[in-house]
């Protein structure tokens, strides 16, 4: 079944166009990665599913309901969960208090314990507070806070942002985890290498607009595109 499918998506700021007619489809316990050039549009793509921002046309389904144009809390709801660009965790809260802030309990769902199995090194860090972790263990916060949702879809906005080689390493290992588990992931990212790792599908942005949809041996099969927009 397909647990998140964008249609026709639309969006603006202001009066600028920035979607054009974004078609995108994760199946259930699939990793699809979106990948693209900055000002591609990738993140206000994140933004238009997640309800950040009111998308101006188009659908987004979540297990088959059309939540384009609800505000985030109920997306968030309907079960769809962010890890946003910039990690975003509450840095005066402890990493415990982090997770159990987001906490939604689901019967053999994800937990603080389960949590901790897929990122030891947070289980060394539970009493310290946000701002006392470097920046890979903050990543792994993000993805664990979001995770104690308990969603069927998780959105990972550039995860490898500013992480050194052996952490981003880290993260695709742990993203490929959550894949095997059977969650639905897109992941958002410019670091190919890490894109092709995790998705077993990719699309390219370029101006607001998917430019190849496919697999990563598909794409690499297409120098031409690699080199046009992702500059490879």
């Amino acid at each position: 079944m397909t647990a998140l499918e964008v249609r026709g998506l639309q969006a603006y700021y202001a009066e600028s166009h920035i979607l054009h007619g974004v078609d995108l489809d994760v199946r259930d316990g699939e990793a699809v990665s979106l990948v693209g050039r900055n000002g591609a549009g990738k993140t206000t793509t994140i933004a238009a599913i997640m309800g950040l921002l009111r998308p101006r046309g188009g659908t987004v389904r979540v297990g088959g309901t059309d939540v384009a144009g609800w505000p985030a809390h109920r997306i968030a709801r309907a079960g769809i969960a962010l890890v946003p660009q910039g990690r975003r965790i509450f840095a005066e809260l402890t990493v415990r208090e982090n997770l159990l802030l987001a906490a939604r309990a689901v019967a053999s769902g994800w937990d603080e314990h389960r949590v901790l199995e897929l990122f030891p090194a947070l289980g060394r860090r539970l009493d310290n507070r946000g701002d006392q972790l470097s920046g890979g263990e903050q990543q792994m916060l993000a993805i664990g806070r979001a995770l104690m949702r308990n969603p069927t879809v998780l959105l990972l906005d550039e995860p490898s942002e500013g992480l050194a080689p052996k952490l981003v390493a880290e993260v695709g290992e742990a993203l490929r985890s959550l894949r095997a588990s059977g969650l639905a992931i897109l992941l958002v990212e410019q670091n190919l290498a890490l894109a092709t790792h995790v998705g077993e599908r990719l699309y390219v942005m370029n101006k607001g607009t998917i430019v190849f949809a496919g697999t990563p041996a598909e794409l690499a099969a297409q120098p031409d595109v690699e080199a046009r927009y992702l500059g490879v």
